[in-house]
């Protein structure tokens, strides 16, 4: 064996090392685990080592796309549905209005400044709306730190979840999916004008896919909840045997299901996780199955930020001007800020939470994910520059976001029990 496959062997030990500390380490701190990984990956790429690079665009093969198309899909799908599992607060319209508004309000602001911003950069159309569509969902896989954490036993009350992380955490379970119609219109628009195949946009791929994937993420959830939870064998009750692997079995299944019928996968997974968490709400297998899905997925998204910050030294960024890398800037620090305060408007949180929210719109793997299954079904123009204005991009929120999260949070919470402590 030789030196370079010995101290891959090396970096990958020390990063599931930290992997296993920096959630706890970071907690609160100007710092999060995330960007550790990428700068490890970086290091890792700056060494004189004979390593391939990890490019995926115009000159890479088609093997490599799919690569990473596939890579980020498994980790997103995870990650969704362990979000599903996370999340306390009852489903209800509204119990979840600030969820809505987000969806309904922001994401779509967000995709059309992109869009624009991206056109006004130089990018065709077709381009624009796609980098737009990928950049647009707020991602399940970075956003720990301002997310919910473990279910809970049902011992507080299910409306008592902070509104910031509740917020933040079912956005990310809902947008990677509905975005997703958003990245067709782009595929569309390389081939054909909006005459031709917007009627058939808005019946199908908007309403038809979400609705489908809806139905069969609850058929899913509902079918395993009741394997789990109320099988007249104790032993096909995996609720009593504590089988965590039913998790991976919900997520495998209600995705392929999804797909296979031509629904939304991305929201089957997350709904699926929401039937089964309704199902029996404060069981305690919900933890069993929500710690082996982190588990997977804190080792999956692992590798995903090594090789981000590898590629980021090794060719990602080449095709990346001044243009596109202030699309990246805008949409951090103005068009997500921007569009997430005013969709919020009216709903009865503080001012420092309501920023929180607007602020926190986390971009990450699922990005990465649109654009290779887009670029794998059309030809788009410019797509060194989509992969290097989204790479840029990324970088940008785990590095601001991975820095202010922990400190904001703290404050946030702070201010939060302040107003309730009547001795304050």
């Amino acid at each position: 064996m030789n030196a370079t496959s010995d101290l891959l062997f090396i970096v990958a030990g020390i990063g599931l090392l930290l992997s296993a500390s920096l959630p706890r380490l970071a907690s609160g701190r100007a710092f999060s685990a995330p960007m550790l990984f990428v700068a490890l990956g970086a290091l890792v790429g700056l060494l004189p080592l004979d390593l391939p690079a990890l490019v995926v665009g115009s000159e890479s093969s088609e093997q490599a796309r799919a690569w990473v198309e596939h890579l980020t899909e498994v980790v997103v799908i995870i990650a969704l549905f362990g979000v599903g599992l996370a999340l306390d607060r009852p489903f209800g319209w509204r119990r979840w209005a600030s969820t809505w508004r987000l969806l309904v309000i922001a994401m779509p602001v967000c995709i059309a400044g992109v869009a624009v911003a991206g056109w006004v950069a130089g990018l065709a159309p077709a381009a624009a709306l796609l980098l737009g569509a990928a950049l647009a969902p707020t991602d399940p896989v970075l956003a720990s730190e301002v997310q919910v954490g473990a279910p809970s036993d049902g011992s507080a009350h299910d409306d008592d979840e902070d509104e910031v992380r509740f917020a933040l955490t079912s956005e990310a379970g809902l947008n990677d999916g509905l975005a997703f119609p958003f990245v067709y219109a782009a595929i569309f628009l390389t081939t054909a004008s909006v005459a031709t195949w917007g009627a058939r946009w808005v019946a199908w791929e908007l309403v038809g896919k979400t609705v489908l994937g809806v139905v069969i993420g609850l058929g899913t959830g509902y079918v395993l909840a009741r394997l789990a939870f109320a099988r007249p064998s104790r032993l096909l009750r995996f609720a009593e045997t504590a089988e965590a692997l039913v998790a991976l079995a919900g997520v495998f299944l209600a995705y392929g299901l999804a797909e296979l019928v031509g629904g939304y996968g991305f929201v089957a997974v997350f709904v699926a996780a929401l039937a089964m968490r309704s199902y029996e709400r404060s069981h305690d297998y919900h933890g069993v199955m929500h710690r082996f899905v982190e588990q997977i997925e804190r080792l999956l998204t692992l590798g995903l930020l090594l090789g981000l910050g590898y590629a980021s030294v090794h060719g990602l960024l080449e095709a990346l001007t001044w243009p596109y890398a202030l699309v990246a800037l805008l949409l951090v620090f103005v068009i997500r800020p921007v569009a997430g305060w005013v969709s919020l408007a009216g709903i009865p949180v503080r001012r420092s939470q309501r920023w929180a929210i607007a602020f926190f719109g986390v971009r990450g793997i699922g990005s990465f994910y649109y654009v290779a299954y887009a670029t794998g079904q059309a030809v788009f123009d410019d797509v060194d520059v989509l992969w290097a204005t989204i790479g840029f991009a990324v970088l940008v929120s785990v590095v601001v976001h991975g820095i202010t999260a922990g400190p904001v949070m703290d404050r946030v919470d702070r201010r939060v029990a302040d107003a309730l402590d009547p001795a304050a």
